[in-house]
């Protein structure tokens, strides 16, 4: 679904991704690492909003080259990042369809589109409450909502789960569970995420990917001296210190 070569991003002048290399399939791929490891930096170039400086980006096999190519790839992306932008005077279904309209979804299925989005993740008798109104976790919802209309083929969701109580992070996974024929990349710090709903899991540190593998692997990693309250844990620190090699 999307695929970067040879990745260089940075802002300011500062490099902040130095030639890195990842392909992403259908499925869900769980991104951890540090604050600061270039993870959302790198969900910002795979959501087309910051071009890469250097390497090459393809989305759903077209490669992206222009504004234009950009524009087109982002129809099939739904794009979460981690402070989102909202007009607060708007209900959660109007701003769920105001990014369906973005996105380009057709008008005749917009909102149905947006209504479903809105049920998924729970808010459907908040539907005509105003943004300004919701909790913190609600907003979160409303996000994931807006990033799931119109079934996009790429979604990219930046600490999703952050705000939301314990019963909504076990909704959320189900959520996460049900998407079939779509590839979502979900970075999180929270392990226990990964753990329940990731195929695959990326580490990043330092804007490189230090380890490509299942959870089950990552926690092979982990020995009794590393710091972590669980094998996952324990295998993620692992990892961060470069011990192991990366998997493919």
């Amino acid at each position: 679904m999307a695929r970067v070569a040879g990745l260089v991003q940075g802002y300011r002048g500062r490099t902040v991704i130095d030639g890195l290399d990842l392909a992403v399939g259908e499925g869900v791929l769980g991104l951890l690492g540090p604050n600061g490891a270039g993870k959302s930096t790198l969900l910002r170039t795979l959501a087309t909003v910051a071009p890469p400086l250097g390497g090459t980006l393809e989305v759903c096999g077209e490669r992206i080259g222009s504004e234009r190519s950009a524009r087109l790839a982002r129809r099939r992306i739904g794009f979460l990042p981690q402070d989102f932008g909202y007009f607060a005077g708007y209900t959660v279904e109007e701003f769920v369809r105001y990014c369906a309209w973005l996105r380009e979804v057709p008008d005749a299925q917009a909102a149905d589109a947006a209504r479903k989005a809105v049920g998924a993740v729970g808010l459907a008798e908040r539907a005509r409450a105003r943004m300004k109104s919701l909790s913190g976790g609600m907003l979160r919802r409303a996000g994931i909502a807006a990033a799931l209309v119109g079934e996009p083929r790429l979604v990219l969701l930046d600490e999703p789960t952050v705000g939301l109580d314990p019963a909504q992070r076990l909704e959320f996974r189900a959520l996460v569970r049900s998407l079939r024929g779509t590839a979502v990349v979900l970075s999180t710090h929270l392990v226990e995420d990964v753990a329940a709903v990731c195929d695959q899991v990326a580490v990043m540190n330092e804007g490189r990917i230090v380890f490509r593998g299942t959870a089950g692997e990552l926690a092979a990693l982990a020995r009794d001296s590393d710091p972590g309250d669980t094998p996952l844990e324990r295998g993620y620190m692992r990892a961060l210190d470069g011990r192991p090699a990366v998997r493919r």
